[in-house]
């Protein structure tokens, strides 16, 4: 975990993700989501079907989370995202491939 500034208040976002270690597998989850009636419905039941996270349990809600909680490439990619719309791509960290949907963003006042 990455420590914030505290002189500042930090943004903070509510997000789901799908963890997968292979990269032909999260091409072919986006895949399916991006092709669903139902985008978010669909991500909610890949993300319990086959996430290895432990959020998977709760089909991939990691809840809201501050700033500086994440890893870089994973916040960055939160920070860049309009929320409530369809993942167009994945991204990779240390942990494997994240798809993922952002629910809110919360700037500081």
């Amino acid at each position: 975990m990455r420590r914030h500034d505290k002189r500042r208040k930090p943004r903070k976002a509510h997000v789901r993700h799908i963890l997968i270690a292979a990269k032909p597998d999260a091409r072919n989850l986006l895949n399916e989501i991006q092709s669903a009636k139902n985008p978010l419905k669909m991500f909610k039941k890949l993300a319990k079907k086959h996430s290895n996270c432990s959020s998977a349990s709760k089909k991939g809600d990691l809840g809201e989370f501050v700033e500086g909680q994440m890893v870089q490439d994973f916040e960055d990619a939160v920070w860049a995202m309009e929320p409530e719309t369809v993942p167009q791509s994945y991204i990779k960290t240390q942990f494997g491939y994240h798809i993922l949907w952002v629910h809110e963003i919360i700037l500081p006042e």
